[in-house]
């Protein structure tokens, strides 16, 4: 593959935006109810981990004090486990401007290479199948000069029940997708069960490679999105029912309510990819190179957050180099 510039996205992975909707949606439709309300998010899988293990640098903490950022996982894990051994098929970073109120989506793809602390240059999508959640946020921060310490996390399970919990969602099959769907023998329009749904918006080997695959999960998120405005209270009751008990979180039930207040005021104002500049390259495998881990970070921070005179840590400079120097795909 040949250097591509990455294209912005005006929705990205499923796994994430579902649930972070479907918070706002319970805060905003029952919050008035201090007690209901935590009687649902106490539902969720709550784990505690050090912040000290996150590796958030000074630099970062100071540069980014405005933002909140969160990291979303999409496990590839089809039962209610989150431990080491599944890898991070889908990871959002989702940034809040605490003023402005505005949230700017990253997807980071899985296949880039960085640097993983303890087990050096590697696919991000590993980290989370070797330290869980911490290590994966860890990588994040030290390759990307961020300042995340609190995590969702979400398995395949998970999107499937929200599906089949709202009746299934309407998707056109091509020809070519059709071979990738059970039950599915020619091209059409049907009404497709969760199993169904993901396997749709998970295609990675047909045209389009993974832009098309990002353009599936769009629609499948769209029309999931469509299909949960139009429920009551008593079917949302039932949906964050079946949904919050997947979550794995170390945001509190505190914490979300302390968002609550400002709920209304939250608008997804932009959705990227990163890196922007990717080249492949087969090593003992398939990888996404950066070209630069440097280059791309500076870019990434100008139009995140800001920050037009940026100029990356000497962390990110040190695996930029080590990046270029085994793979020789620099500037």
């Amino acid at each position: 593959m040949g250097k591509k510039e990455g294209k912005q996205k005006k929705g990205l992975k499923i796994f994430g935006i579902i649930i972070l909707i479907l918070i706002i949606i319970l805060a905003l439709i029952i919050g008035v109810t201090y007690w209901y309300v935590n009687s649902k998010l106490s539902k969720m899988q709550q784990v505690e981990i050090n912040e000290q293990d996150l590796d958030v640098s000074v630099q970062a903490e100071e540069n980014l004090a405005n933002y909140r950022n969160i990291a979303i996982f999409g496990i590839d894990s089809r039962e209610d486990t989150y431990s080491k051994g599944n890898r991070s098929d889908c990871i959002i970073i989702a940034s809040i401007n605490n003023d402005t109120k505005e949230v700017k989506l990253v997807s980071v793809y899985r296949d880039t290479y960085v640097d993983i602390e303890g087990y050096g240059l590697d696919k991000i999508t590993h980290a989370y199948s070797y330290g869980e959640a911490p290590l994966a946020i860890s990588t994040l921060n030290r390759n990307l000069d961020l300042n995340i310490k609190e995590f969702i996390t979400v398995n395949f399970d998970a999107v499937q029940e929200i599906i089949d919990s709202i009746g299934g969602v309407t998707m056109t099959i091509t020809d070519e997708e059709v071979s990738h769907i059970s039950g599915i023998t020619q091209a059409g329009t049907y009404n497709l069960t969760g199993e169904q749904a993901l396997a749709y918006a998970r295609i990675r080997y047909a045209t389009g490679g993974d832009y098309k695959r990002t353009e599936r999960m769009r629609d499948v998120l769209t029309a999931v999105v469509e299909k949960v405005k139009t429920f009551n209270i008593s079917q949302l009751n039932t949906l964050v029912d079946t949904v919050l008990p997947k979550i794995y979180t170390n945001i509190t039930a505190n914490e979300i309510f302390s968002l609550m207040p400002s709920a209304t005021s939250f608008k997804i104002t932009e959705s990227i990819g990163w890196p922007y500049e990717t080249q492949g390259i087969t090593l003992d495998r398939w990888y996404g190179i950066p070209v630069t881990l440097e280059s791309n970070v500076t870019r990434l921070h100008q139009e995140v957050f800001g920050e037009n005179d940026y100029t990356p840590s000497e962390t990110v400079k040190t695996i930029s180099n080590s990046i270029v120097t085994k793979t020789g795909y620099g500037k």
